[in-house]
């Protein structure tokens, strides 16, 4: 009689294990879903944030100042370009 206690006390405690182990593999599965579904949107945003940058510079290009025009005379002349020092 002993031994059928032990065998159901094992059974019992076999399923309890495998409901709980069941439990937390589930909630790893779905929080790995959950940070891929995360990270996919954050690279979409970046994307789309490089792409709008790079649009803004193709619409509004970036005058070149004229060295040829810069003298050391002029106020409104940029120090470097004076100089000769380039970025």
């Amino acid at each position: 009689m002993s031994t059928s206690v032990t065998v159901n006390v094992f059974r019992w405690s076999a399923l309890g294990v495998g409901v709980f182990y069941g439990f937390y593999h589930q909630l790893s599965i779905s929080s790995a879903k959950r940070v891929a579904a995360s990270k996919r949107e954050w690279e979409h945003k970046e994307s789309l944030i490089s792409q709008a940058k790079a649009e803004w510079a193709r619409q509004h290009p970036q005058e070149t100042p004229k060295s040829s025009a810069a003298g050391s005379k002029d106020p409104n002349a940029d120090l470097n370009v004076v100089l000769g020092i380039s970025d």
